[in-house]
């Protein structure tokens, strides 16, 4: 089935409870290597950015961010045994995700495991190449996720 059948066989867009799912499911399939990064990482889903967030950014739009990992800082990775409620958070913005989905005609899986490791990537300064080792590691990996039932 080609991307285009899937994405017109959906009656409603993904929700933000099918993005977080789908997040889940490629984080619990990411490379081991990067566990010692991420911890026990926290995924937030939301249409857009909040104000203050494209504010701090300096958007001109909403649509201008498809996501951003938020740092609970050293003691969120850490084993303290008072710090365990204090994660790492990946926030994603689904109205963007599934603009990006639609135009670039890539499946979904593909999109935002691709921003999920930019994001981590991202954050904990690993290059552009390091990335790409990543999303090439990650080609063929499917996680159990179906949008379509």
């Amino acid at each position: 089935m080609d991307n285009r059948t899937i994405i017109m066989s959906f009656t409603e867009p993904p929700s933000l409870e099918d993005i977080e799912a789908l997040a889940k499911s490629i984080i619990d399939a990411l490379p081991d290597g990067l566990d010692k990064y991420i911890g026990r990482l926290k995924v937030a889903v939301e249409d857009f950015p909040d104000a203050y967030t494209e504010q701090e950014l300096e958007l001109e739009t909403p649509f201008d961010i498809l996501g951003f990992y938020e740092s609970a800082g050293p003691a969120a990775i850490g084993h303290l045994a008072a710090k365990k409620d204090r994660r790492d958070t990946l926030h994603l913005f689904r109205r963007p995700l599934l603009d990006l989905w639609c135009e670039s005609g890539e499946e979904l899986t593909t999109v935002v495991n691709r921003v999920i490791l930019q994001e981590i990537g991202h954050h904990f300064g690993f290059s552009e190449d390091e990335i790409e080792m990543y999303e090439e590691d990650m080609q063929d990996v499917s996680p159990e996720f179906d949008l379509t039932a």
